[in-house]
């Protein structure tokens, strides 16, 4: 494999001589802290291609000009490089959810295990959004499980309430299929009532009691052996009393599962045609256990996700109550667990509210005594699980940044600057990110916090000693837009005094790469045109120079120094404001006709007098006889240019 050595002027590759020529491997990092609508907060994604930026961050907005720092990503990942992008926190970021809680706060799945929540119950929350903000608001979950299995209609329901107990007598010559034989049973099928409606009552069948008053533990069958009939009389019993209080005639039963559908704004979905119905699943049933298994889906309702109203975004079949519950040995089927590692929307909290017993203790035939240690989120030994039944919840109460319930408020996609620079100070870990070029993003800051977050990037390339930090002008340097119907565009000479204005105070370092403004380009996700910062830009063409030649190669001219997705500059300077801006350390952006645009010069801000060694490509020379590249492994950069110092 390739092997990048610390020098500054030498790079070990493997080369198949079969092949007969070097195949290229970029190591090219570049690091983002920026506001997204959505994503993991405080945690660097690895983001390879726009597609993952899309998926990961969601797409860009106009709000608060949120499109520089998509776009800023957008712009560095086409040059060919990858990303460690992390979203910026909030205090009032939130996290959509299902429950009583007043508001959830996870904002990653690293800090969903931090909370404790990976080996304990979220109190009153039954399902959270992955990460903060609106985007999950509108979702729906919907769950199912075996609370009841067969629905008897025309029955008189005074008095009857949910939790009592039902017998329905076996009809005579009912025959139970044995292994090569057959044989008669007799006795009353014995169960649960666990819903009660109009004229109808839901039923759990528990088990059957034979004739000699023997009690065997049975499971329904649709239009089976173990299944009430189809008319009959239901005995009800209350809680604990071997008598029926009363007798009621029923004239018609259906399968509960079938009935259920889960209600979406437009239109419904069958359960049944989703999934066969749960029941107990092998894992529990060997351990005594009982009616565990839950089926989980989660539907973009209203189609902000994929664009299409009441699409099915995931389907979690045949998951457990059980925490112990596995399908495979190291492989949980726990539904906490298993949504924590599998689902890509939602955590599991606790179980729902009202959910309903559904098995008797073990005080003989002749007691209907509910069983009371019913509850989901325990281990498996014994347990009859308690039902919820069919339900379809809504997520809501998630907020984006400030507190605020939709994407078009100001404000919605500004994490504000300390956030950001905080962000930042993760990235000074060598040990954990390898990074190579850290991003400013966005410059649409005030002119003072732009400088301050220029340095925060400038010091996190210090304390790193790999990395260098590429850094672009205020926006308002070039034009004042933040009011809608009305532009300022400032002349050249007002541009170039204010983008030497700005960068006067910035740190001087050789770990620094300023560059001369903005590029326009278009914005296919909202079909129009954006003014965008050049920093992912100019870090694009190192990369891409990383890829296509050596590190030590120049990514300036119109060659390497090409920028893409460009229709024209919001600052164009000519050779006098060239001159001007090299000797103030910034790399100009230039359109020259027929060439298109380029970066002219590509330097490192070097300490005291160096800082005016320009590292300019000129038809494939280096007019400086300095040779070393400009960014990866720069920890040793400082000592080898004051050798060179020497030799100019």
């Amino acid at each position: 494999m390739p092997l990048n050595l610390a020098s500054p002027g030498i790079v070990v590759r493997e080369v198949d001589l079969t092949i007969g020529r070097v195949d290229p491997v970029s190591g090219s990092v570049a690091a983002l802290v920026a506001p997204f609508a959505k994503g993991p907060v405080d945690l660097p994604q690895l983001i390879e291609n726009e597609n993952d930026l899309y998926q990961t961050f969601g797409q860009p907005y106009s709000t608060d000009k949120h499109y520089e720092n998509w776009m800023v990503a957008s712009s560095y990942l086409a040059y060919g490089g990858v990303m460690r992008i992390s979203r910026s926190d909030d205090t009032l970021l939130k996290n959509a959810f299902v429950g009583a809680a007043s508001s959830v706060k996870i904002k990653s799945g690293e800090h969903y295990n931090q909370l404790g929540y990976d080996e304990n119950t979220i109190t009153n929350v039954t399902f959270a959004a992955k990460n903060p903000g609106t985007w999950a608001n509108g979702i729906k979950v919907a769950i199912i499980d075996a609370k009841a299995d067969q629905i008897l209609t025309g029955v008189t329901t005074t008095n009857v309430q949910v939790g009592y107990g039902f017998t329905v007598a076996i009809p005579s010559g009912t025959i139970l299929p044995g292994v090569g034989s057959t044989s008669l049973i007799g006795g009353y099928f014995k169960g649960v009532i666990t819903e009660v409606g109009t004229s109808q009552i839901s039923t759990k069948l528990v088990s059957v009691v034979s004739v000699a008053g023997t009690e065997t533990a049975v499971d329904y069958q649709q239009n089976g052996v173990y299944a009430l009939p189809n008319t009959g009389t239901v005995a009800i019993h209350t809680n604990g009393q071997s008598s029926a209080f009363a007798s009621r005639a029923y004239t018609g039963e259906a399968d509960w599962f079938e009935q259920q559908s889960i209600t979406l704004s437009v239109g419904s979905i069958e359960w049944d045609t989703i999934s066969n119905r749960p029941s107990t699943s092998a894992y529990v049933s060997g351990r005594g256990g009982r009616f565990d298994e839950v089926h989980v889906v989660v539907i973009d309702d209203l189609g902000t996700i994929t664009g299409n109203a009441g699409s099915i975004l995931e389907k979690h079949l045949n998951l457990s109550k059980a925490t112990d519950a596995e399908y495979s040995v190291g492989s949980p089927s726990y539904w906490r667990k298993y949504l924590e590692t599998n689902s890509q929307y939602v955590f599991g909290g606790s179980q729902p509210v009202g959910v309903v017993t559904t098995g008797f203790s073990g005080n003989g035939s002749a007691q209907f005594e509910l069983n009371t240690d019913t509850g989901w989120d325990q281990d498996a030994a014994g347990v009859i699980f308690a039902g919820t039944g069919s339900n379809t919840y809504t997520m809501a109460g998630g907020t984006n940044y400030g507190g605020k319930t939709d994407l078009t408020t100001s404000g919605a996609l500004n994490s504000g600057l300390d956030d950001i620079v905080s962000g930042l100070t993760l990235f000074e870990n060598t040990e954990e990110y390898e990074v190579d070029f850290i991003l400013m993003g966005s410059a649409n800051y005030e002119k003072e916090d732009a400088q301050a977050l220029a340095n925060k990037c400038i010091a996190v390339a210090e304390v790193r000693k790999d990395a260098v930090a590429f850094i672009s002008p205020y926006r308002k340097a070039f034009l004042n837009d933040s009011s809608v119907g009305t532009v300022t565009v400032n002349s050249v000479d007002t541009i170039t005094d204010n983008i030497i204005s700005f960068y006067s105070p910035v740190t001087s370092s050789t770990y620094g790469v300023f560059d001369s403004g903005y590029k326009y380009m278009y914005d296919r996700f909202n079909d129009t045109f954006r003014y965008v910062p050049l920093n992912g830009d100019i870090a694009g063409t190192c990369a891409r120079t990383d890829i296509q030649q050596f590190p030590w190669f120049s990514p300036a001219g119109t060659s390497r120094g090409a920028i893409l997705n460009a229709v024209k500059l919001a600052y164009n300077p000519g050779k006098s404001q060239r001159d001007i801006l090299y000797s103030n350390r910034i790399n100009p952006v230039i359109f020259s006709p027929g060439a298109g645009l380029s970066c002219s010069v590509i330097k490192l801000d070097l300490l005291s007098h160096l800082h005016l060694i320009e590292l300019m490509f000129v038809d494939s020379l280096f007019t400086s006889k300095m040779l070393f590249p400009l960014r990866r492994k720069i920890s040793s950069l400082s000592s080898m240019m004051k050798s060179q110092e020497q030799v100019l």
